[in-house]
């Protein structure tokens, strides 16, 4: 489909519509990203759950599949972060996100190279703090949003973000279809981000038995919890997860440490690297100990449920868009309706002007 909405995002990336497809761990692979890219969109690798071998092949996978951009979403406290940053260049990745704030020097190194910068945060002084440092744009998610959120809606959020700086701003949290992109867009918004949206896509690779069970989800499906890796984080509202809320921390320590080996095994990382790793988590985040070990939780129970297919015993993120959505398009089909609904919705509302 032609471009039928130019943005400050758009022109900032060079893809055709102002919709981006959010880094999601063990669910923005090169399927997905290739099939959100080639749809017109910002398609971006979720590397956190990838070794950096595993992201140099997935990088090169998706350049071999598509000539549009694309993005990788990195931790700024991976202790492979510098590694990370350079595989990018190398390769000409056009953007990179980042799941907390990186730092000055990751910002001005990749901008040297031409490399698009979009954190993503929650909160205006935030926001303020990363432009400052010359990230070239922000990705702001409210609390409808999956994985980790905090807990103002996106209707509150992004206003506060908006005023706050002059550089593009991506909204996220509660996005699905053409009405979202237009009310973003006239917040001032200059694209959306949509993660379960386009997990439910027939280009994502998760089990499609998975993706049924999303499909089932109600308004009231999905619960924001801290039990899982001691931050608050939603996902689906399943057995498990309901069993895990009503379970005591101290009766949670031994399958968290079994975790945390199967999460060092997949990883190929050195109990030196966790550590470090840790530590670094300790100092961004504030986390306490006992949050930073529950944090291995996650990544091996997202596996479980995203890629396995094991609802018994894994966690599925998720934002409550799930409780309205009810299909799987492709990529390109969901970027086609979401793109025109758009134009559709802005052009009846400009009729509203006297």
């Amino acid at each position: 489909m032609a471009q039928l909405l130019r943005t400050p995002f758009t022109d900032l990336v060079g893809v055709r519509h102002p919709v981006v497809q959010t880094g999601m761990g063990w669910v923005s692979g090169p399927r997905l990203t290739v099939g959100t890219a080639n749809a017109g969109g910002l398609g971006i690798l979720a590397s956190a759950t990838m070794t950096l071998e595993e992201l140099e092949r997935a990088i090169l996978e998706v350049k071999r599949r598509t000539d549009q951009p694309f993005g990788v979403n990195l931790r700024a406290d991976a202790g492979d972060a510098p590694e990370r940053v350079d595989l990018l260049i190398r390769h000409g990745v056009e953007v990179a996100s980042f799941a907390l704030a990186p730092r000055q020097d990751q910002i001005r190194k990749l901008k040297d190279h031409g490399i698009v910068v979009m954190p993503s945060i929650g909160a205006a002084k935030h926001a303020v703090k990363v432009a400052s440092w010359g990230a070239d744009a922000v990705m702001v998610q409210g609390g409808e949003g999956g994985g980790h959120t905090g807990a103002v809606p996106t209707t509150l959020l992004l206003p506060t973000v908006l005023d706050a700086v002059d550089i593009p701003v991506v909204a996220a949290g509660g996005f699905f279809d053409g009405r979202g992109l237009a009310a973003a867009l006239s917040y001032g918004a200059a694209a959306v981000g949509m993660g379960t949206r386009f997990l439910l896509t027939q280009d994502s690779a998760v089990p499609d038995a998975v993706k049924q069970l999303y499909l089932q989800t109600d308004l009231t499906g999905t619960v924001v919890t801290s039990k899982v890796d001691g931050m608050p984080h939603r996902m689906l509202r399943t057995a498990f997860v309901d069993e895990v809320e009503e379970t005591s921390s101290l009766r949670r320590l031994g399958p968290t440490v079994r975790r945390t080996l199967e999460f060092k095994r997949d990883s190929g990382m050195s109990w030196r690297q966790l550590a470090r790793d840790g530590r670094a988590m300790r100092t961004a985040q504030g986390r306490t100990l006992a949050q930073m070990t529950l944090a291995a939780n996650t990544p091996t129970l997202l596996k479980a449920g995203l890629v396995e297919g094991d609802t018994t015993a894994g966690i599925l993120a998720s934002g409550q868009v799930a409780g309205v959505i009810d299909d799987l398009p492709t990529c390109e089909e969901l970027l086609d309706r979401v793109v025109t609904g758009a134009v559709e919705e802005l052009r009846r509302t400009s009729s509203y002007v006297l």
